[in-house]
């Protein structure tokens, strides 16, 4: 099975948070961190679990306020 893989461009301070964060919805995500200097990660999402991922994403953006800048792989 491929992973879907997307990447964002975040604050240093939010990487923590959102790797846990998302890693707690058991087998959905798996946050890794590509760049530390820059504080990008890259989502690697199970397949069929990409509306959930986005809809978290959406949620943490909104409510949480935390900026998740999309970054081209």
């Amino acid at each position: 099975m491929e992973t879907t893989k997307w990447m964002f461009r975040v604050n240093r301070e939010d990487i923590h948070y959102l790797r846990t964060t998302i890693e707690a919805y058991d087998g959905m995500a798996v946050v890794r961190t590509v760049d530390p200097a820059q504080a990008v990660i890259e989502l690697l999402i199970a397949p069929g679990c990409e509306e959930w991922i986005s809809r978290l994403i959406a949620a943490l953006r909104e409510q949480e306020g935390i900026p998740l800048e999309a970054v081209a792989a």
